[in-house]
This record gives C-alpha cells, sequence and structure tokens, in this order.
C-alpha cells in the first residue's frame, strides 16, 4: 500500500459512523487525500487489482458486516468547492453535497439546480448515478466531469460519454469523480429559492429524514411508482431484526436501532420477492450494497 502520500491513510477503517445506516464493517484501508494530485500519485502507485470504492456521503450505501476490501477514497474539504464560470456554469466538487450546490446556484441566480436539494448525497456520487428528484436529473445539467480512473488516469468525460440511463452510467467501477460543471438558466434568486423550500418541505412531509435510512431502495419500475408496489404488496412495517420497511414511505428501509447491514439487505431481499409474487414485478434495487457479507 502506497505510504508516501499527504492525505490521511487508515488501515481497518470503520465504516458504519460514516454511512446513514449506521451499520457495516471496516474498510481494509481508508484514504482521504489531500488534494487531486495526492489522489493521482496513491493511485498510480497501487498495486493493480485491488480494489477501489469512492464514499461520499454514505446516503444510497450499504456496507456489508464483513466490510470492504481493497480501498475506499473518501473525498473531504478539498473537493467540496463551488464555484461559478460564467453562463450560468458551476464547477462543482466531487465532495459538494446536493445542499451546497443548490445554494450557490441560488446565490448565483442560476436555476435548473434547485432539484439537487432533495438529492442526499455528493457530486461524485450523483453523477456517477443520475441521480435525480422532482422531475429532473443530472443528465439534464451535467457538462463534464473530472474522472480519475483506478490506475491514476486522468479523464474529462463530457456528458455523452457517461450513456446515462435512469440511475446509471457507464463509469466503470473504481473511476472517482473528482469535479464536475453543470449549466442552469438564469433565474432569480428569489424564485430558486422558494423551490428549493418546496422540495425541502416536501422531502421532509413524505421521507423519515429523521430515522437511520438510506435513501430510496429500489428504481422505479417503468410505469410504475415503487413505493406503491411495495405497499400494495403488504410490506408497509414490516420488520426483520432490526430493520423495518418505513411507515412514513414505504420506498426507504430503516434502522431501528440494533440492525446489522444483513437485516437491511434481507429485509430489501424479502420485499423484492413479495412485490415480485403479488404484484408480478421486479423491483431493482437503487441503493448500492457493497462489501464482503
Amino acid at each position: 500500500m502506497p505510504t508516501n502520500v499527504r492525505g490521511k491513510l487508515t488501515r481497518n477503517a470503520p465504516l458504519a459512523k460514516l454511512v446513514w445506516f449506521k451499520t457495516g464493517g471496516a474498510a481494509d484501508w481508508l484514504f482521504e487525500p489531500a488534494d487531486r494530485a495526492d489522489l493521482m500519485h496513491f493511485l498510480e502507485q497501487l498495486e493493480p487489482g485491488i480494489p477501489v470504492m469512492a464514499l461520499g456521503l454514505g446516503s444510497n450505501l450499504i456496507i456489508r458486516d464483513g466490510g470492504v476490501p481493497g480501498v475506499v477514497i473518501r473525498l473531504g474539504k478539498t473537493f467540496a468547492k463551488v464555484s461559478e464560470e460564467g453562463d450560468c456554469v458551476l464547477r462543482c466538487g466531487g465532495g459538494a453535497s446536493g445542499i451546497l450546490v443548490s445554494s450557490k446556484a441560488r446565490d448565483a441566480g442560476i436555476a435548473g439546480l434547485e432539484f439537487l436539494r432533495g438529492i442526499p448525497g455528493t457530486v461524485g456520487g450523483f453523477v456517477r448515478m443520475n441521480g435525480g428528484a422532482y422531475g429532473r436529473e443530472v443528465a439534464d445539467i451535467l457538462i463534464d466531469c473530472d474522472v480519475l480512473m483506478p490506475g491514476g488516469d486522468f479523464m474529462v468525460l463530457p456528458a455523452g460519454d457517461l450513456q446515462y440511463s435512469y440511475r446509471h452510467s457507464a463509469l466503470p467501477d473504481g473511476a472517482i469523480v473528482t469535479s464536475a460543471r453543470f449549466r442552469g438558466t438564469p433565474g432569480d434568486p428569489q424564485v430558486i429559492g422558494a423551490e428549493m423550500d418546496r422540495i425541502a418541505q416536501a422531502r421532509e412531509e413524505s421521507q423519515p429524514l429523521r430515522t437511520k435510512t438510506g435513501g430510496s431502495t429500489f428504481k422505479n419500475p417503468a410505469g410504475h411508482k415503487a413505493w406503491a408496489l411495495v405497499d400494495a404488496a403488504g410490506c408497509r412495517g414490516l420488520k426483520l431484526g432490526g430493520a423495518q420497511v418505513s411507515e412514513k414511505h414505504t420506498n426507504f428501509l430503516i434502522n431501528t436501532g440494533e440492525a446489522t447491514s444483513s437485516d437491511i439487505e434481507g429485509l430489501g431481499e424479502e420485499v423484492r420477492r413479495r412485490v415480485s409474487e403479488t404484484q408480478g414485478v421486479s423491483l431493482e434495487w437503487e441503493i448500492n450494497r457493497v462489501g464482503r457479507p
């Protein structure tokens, strides 16, 4: 493992505290780079074949109880900067939150990015997953993104190269988005702020935000809403160990306090089974599940 780095490298690093579910094992290694050059140097020196995974806010993630092999990369404050480039374009670090990006856009009078207020994650994660909410998605606003490949190669990828589809991109495993450029349209900061407030209120009213959860669990199948299928299958409030299907929003799983990652993933699979049997629809996970069982 490379040791001549300027960032923080930790062996057997607990990850549960870094993810919203507050469950899961440790990373074999956790690297928090000082900046992009430090991360590039680390990846160049890393032995080929060692798995690499980026970790943002941990909102859409199940870390399995056996921990994560290889290296987990966590982008800190250096990667959380947002700046204007003119012509309604924002350059956003891969570690910047959706709330920060939408707030900077509001202050700059840039409309069209309000939906990011409703995505609980960082730029790196929602660029990879084509994150979306309230009728818009990243594919609508992305110009290009800066990416470091597993071997340390640096690439600037235009949005078209990501081959976006619903909650999916063509970015390979181990690729790390270090920044992205988003384009909006001219807007009134007061109107933009009001829309952000509406989105925040809608989330508060409909989602279990005060619980240990992971965000939307399943993708919406074509022609359906995942929550409605789960509800129709009789899964509202369903429990497995310390995990439960939210009573407030059935496309959310929650850790009631003592859940393991195995409880949460197992409950999700039971929900998928019941929906398939009763509704004839196969739900796909939206939450990423990583690591050893």
